[in-house]
């Protein structure tokens, strides 16, 4: 049996890398690579591998390893469950601590000892959980660093504003195809939020699968440089995320319309999907970046 726990949480992020790196079937996936970009062991890069291959991800082939079974850029996030991180409430303790300016822009690792008084593999968990998701970055010795992005308020907003002009677009290529399957289990998800899972999943959870249903609208279109901009924007705007849904009351109006938007795809009114998809982007933008001032738009 697999050890699932730290490959759970880990699997993610090798995801991430293999999109980042834009592999294709059959590349063979090197454990030192993975192992030295998340900091980890090559034991715990292995069982990720193994869950890939039970995940119908990659293949094992006798002494030779574990290759990509498909192309990273249509790997559906549907395909992989959530992680779930036994260090949830430390990690969560620290983004608000980031978000609240009470971690310096270079700090070092001695100094969130002291502050925390936890072991420094814990700790360590937790930075290369944070630098798997671009937000901070490993400087020579045990200095750490900030990304500007975090403290960035002006960035937020054009991130929302990005997201505005491509998201909707997306929807208009001309290649756009439906993923029933895909579409069916967002459409469960969604509603399994409504049903009472936004008051049981942590933070970062519900931004992964806010993250997810937006990259699978945006997937269906086809168009890689669409797929390829979402998906970096989501990295970089996790930690407003996760400062967001500090108030959930909202959101389950964000997933009663995340469950409209499919409904319009699914029954082919891609123009007017567009328009509410555009909408719902711009009032969402507004409460999150705690700004009235992004302009209407009839169209898109």
């Amino acid at each position: 049996m697999i050890k699932k726990d730290l490959a759970l949480q880990l699997a993610p992020h090798v995801i991430d890398m293999l999109r980042a790196r834009s592999m294709r079937a059959g590349e063979p996936l090197r454990e030192q690579t993975f192992a030295q970009a998340l900091g980890v062991s090559r034991s715990p890069i292995r069982r990720v591998f193994a869950l890939l291959a039970e995940w119908n991800l990659a293949t094992q082939e006798p002494n030779r390893g574990y290759f990509l079974k498909q192309d990273a850029g249509e790997i559906q996030a549907s395909a992989f469950p959530l992680a779930s991180d036994p260090f949830e409430d430390f990690y969560l303790r620290v983004v608000d601590d980031v978000l609240a300016g009470e971690i310096p822009g270079h700090f070092f690792e001695a100094q969130l000892l002291r502050r925390y008084e936890v072991p420094r593999g814990q700790l360590l968990k937790v930075l290369n959980r944070l630098a798997g998701e671009a937000m901070v970055e490993r400087k020579p010795g045990q200095g750490w660093e900030l990304k500007d992005f975090v403290h960035n308020t002006k960035a937020h907003i054009q991130s929302y504003r990005f997201r505005m002009a491509i998201e909707p677009a997306a929807l208009l290529e001309p290649g756009y195809q439906v993923n029933q399957a895909a579409f069916a289990s967002a459409r469960q998800q969604q509603q399994a939020l409504i049903d009472g899972g936004i008051n049981t999943l942590s933070r970062a959870q519900l931004f992964q699968i806010g993250a997810q249903f937006h990259e699978l609208i945006v997937q269906c279109s086809g168009n890689v440089f669409f797929i390829d901009a979402l998906r970096q924007q989501n990295q970089l705007r996790r930690f407003m995320g996760y400062k967001a849904n500090i108030d959930r009351s909202r959101l389950v109006t964000q997933c009663q319309e995340h469950i409209q938007l499919l409904d319009l795809i699914e029954s082919g009114r891609r123009e007017e999907a567009a328009q509410f998809l555009w909408r719902h982007l711009d009032e969402v933008g507004r409460l999150k970046t705690h700004q009235g001032i992004l302009p209407k738009n009839d169209g898109i």
